[in-house]
């Protein structure tokens, strides 16, 4: 007899920031996700810079108390909020300080209190904006002749989160088109193209994809039967396509139990190589 599923444990957590709370939010999840059935409510206050804005904050924990992370670069803010915690007894951390402490005691050199200086319109801001630009022009095919200015072309067959995973590339600065793989349509020839872009072939398991694509066609309000979830013919493309990618010896990556993140991690580490080959003139 299995036993009964355990319930959630709920937690309360308050992200507060005085720039965009995205390193919050991220550090938050990744705790967060070590604990089994733990499901945290998340009270995010970004963008903190007036004494209102910062009662509206201890107003909103006093209502529904929990844990507190924050990053805080206004020292007066940083002190209110630590004292407030103390005094009601409310866990309360910055994520950030012991990670700037040991890294400015490592280079003797001093933090700098900058609000968003990871967000600095400087060369990195720039090529990010431009890979983003190249992504949309260059999603689902399009512009499928023109790949010679990608650094990764990733090919699989529909729903195999290409397109999301171009997107979190160029978040990191790197130029990524996609194409899908379709029975009867030839993938562009320069593909093939030693110096050119890494090339990378997602797949998945065919069951997995089946529920992705009726999900879809649930969202688009399209009951209608199709081959595009037929699983002997979904079966089918995905054989297909992984003959492809062996026979051109282009990397696979199974994006089945993947999240994004971890798939975009992998490309990231191929493209190193692929760039330390080339250096090495390998």
């Amino acid at each position: 007899m299995s036993r009964p599923a355990k319930p959630g444990l709920y937690l309360h957590v308050h992200l507060v920031s005085d720039s965009t709370g995205e390193t919050l939010a991220g550090v938050m999840r990744a705790t967060c996700a070590q604990f089994s059935n733990l499901m945290p409510i998340e009270h995010s206050h970004t963008l903190i810079r007036s004494d209102q804005q910062m009662d509206q904050v201890l107003e909103a924990i006093e209502r529904a108390p929990g844990l507190v992370m924050f990053t805080m670069v206004n020292e007066e803010f940083r002190s209110r909020l630590l004292a407030w915690c103390v005094d009601n007894l409310t866990p309360c951390m910055d994520v950030l300080d012991p990670l700037l402490k040991t890294m400015s005691q490592y280079l003797g050199a001093p933090i700098i209190h900058e609000i968003g200086a990871q967000h600095a319109r400087d060369d990195s801001y720039y090529r990010r904006i431009d890979a983003l630009n190249f992504a949309t022009t260059h999603d689902d095919g399009q512009l499928g002749s023109r790949l010679s200015n990608a650094e990764v072309v990733l090919l699989g067959v529909s729903r195999t989160s290409k397109t999301p995973t171009c997107v979190y590339l160029a978040n990191r600065g790197v130029k990524a088109a996609n194409i899908p793989i379709i029975p009867g349509i030839a993938i562009p020839e320069e593909l093939g193209a030693t110096d050119g872009p890494l090339v990378v072939g997602l797949t998945i398991s065919p069951k997995r994809l089946v529920q992705i694509r009726r999900n879809r066609l649930l969202s688009l309000n399209e009951q209608r039967a199709s081959s595009y979830v037929d699983e002997l013919e979904v079966r089918k493309e995905v054989v297909s396509a992984k003959r492809l990618f062996a026979a051109r010896n282009w990397p696979v990556i199974d994006v089945t139990r993947r999240s994004i993140e971890e798939t975009a991690a992998k490309i990231l580490s191929l493209l190193h190589e692929k760039e330390e080959k080339m250096e090495s003139g390998q």
